[in-house]
């Protein structure tokens, strides 16, 4: 049964709990939200039995996380600044995808993440084009043309992949909500990677499905090398997804060495 809670912003947002202890928020990418996301829902059921407390939540305007007006990056940074309030104050983020950038956005934004887990981050070089394709997709999206959008989006995804996204009715209608992943892609290239992310002090570990697309290794590496201590590492996955069971295994380790590492800050 979901839980709500209230952001800052005014967005009633929903989510689901699995389990107790330190606390992991994930962070979906474009599109996804908790009724078609099963394998998130599964890897948060594992770590549920790893004593890790795991958050899988609606994004702003997907799911039960009905929003009106004009979905910003702030509004989801909101968002997430409410589910770490709600789980006891700090958690780690889990980014999949643009949800990447989303997090670590909120890691530099001061967000209270004791983490950040990235899970194949679609980070391009600086000034590759990012900003002028979330300009053209916001465009679109304030026309109230949420199908352009949807195709503008996704315009490098492999065509089978877009088929299926465009059958599923609701993506086309919850295209307004992919302005905040345009946005956070669009900070992520707007300079280099250690210039905008150098600052972060806490644990980061990028991974990349064993099977990936060509832009996600070298954007492993990229946040691996700019923030100190960070670390990137290839996991079981393919097609842009990874396997619960190896997933929730790493995840929860991750948590627990972060949540201890936060006891010693502190």
């Amino acid at each position: 049964m979901s839980e709500f809670v209230t952001t800052a912003s005014g967005d009633r947002i929903a989510y689901d709990r699995h389990g107790s202890g330190p606390a992991l928020v994930f962070v979906a990418g474009a599109g996804p939200w908790r009724a078609i996301d099963p394998e998130t829902t599964r890897t948060a059921e594992l770590l549920a039995g790893l004593g890790v407390s795991a958050i899988v939540y609606d994004r702003v305007g997907r799911g039960e996380s009905v929003a009106e007006g004009v979905i910003t990056l702030e509004r989801e940074l909101a968002a997430i600044e409410a589910l770490i309030e709600a789980t006891g104050g700090s958690a780690v983020l889990c980014g999949h995808s643009s949800g990447c950038s989303i997090s670590l956005r909120a890691a530099v934004a001061g967000l209270a993440v004791d983490g950040l887990a990235l899970w194949e981050a679609p980070l391009a070089p600086p000034d590759s084009g990012a900003r002028e394709w979330a300009d053209e997709v916001n465009r679109l999206i304030d026309a109230g043309d949420h199908g352009g959008a949807l195709d503008t989006y996704m315009r490098d995804m492999p065509p089978e992949i877009l088929e299926i996204v465009r059958s599923i009715p609701a993506m086309i209608e919850q295209a307004p909500s992919l302005r905040p992943d345009g946005e956070s892609l669009a900070w992520a290239e707007s300079a280099p990677h250690a210039e905008l992310f150098g600052g972060i002090r806490v644990s980061v570990l990028a991974m990349v499905g064993e099977q990936t697309y060509d832009i996600m290794t070298p954007a492993a590496e990229s946040i691996a090398a700019a923030i100190p201590g960070a670390s990137w590492k290839a996991m079981p996955g393919s097609e842009h997804g990874w396997e619960p069971e190896a997933m929730a295994a790493e995840l929860a380790a991750f948590v627990h060495a972060a949540a201890a590492e936060r006891a010693v800050r502190h």
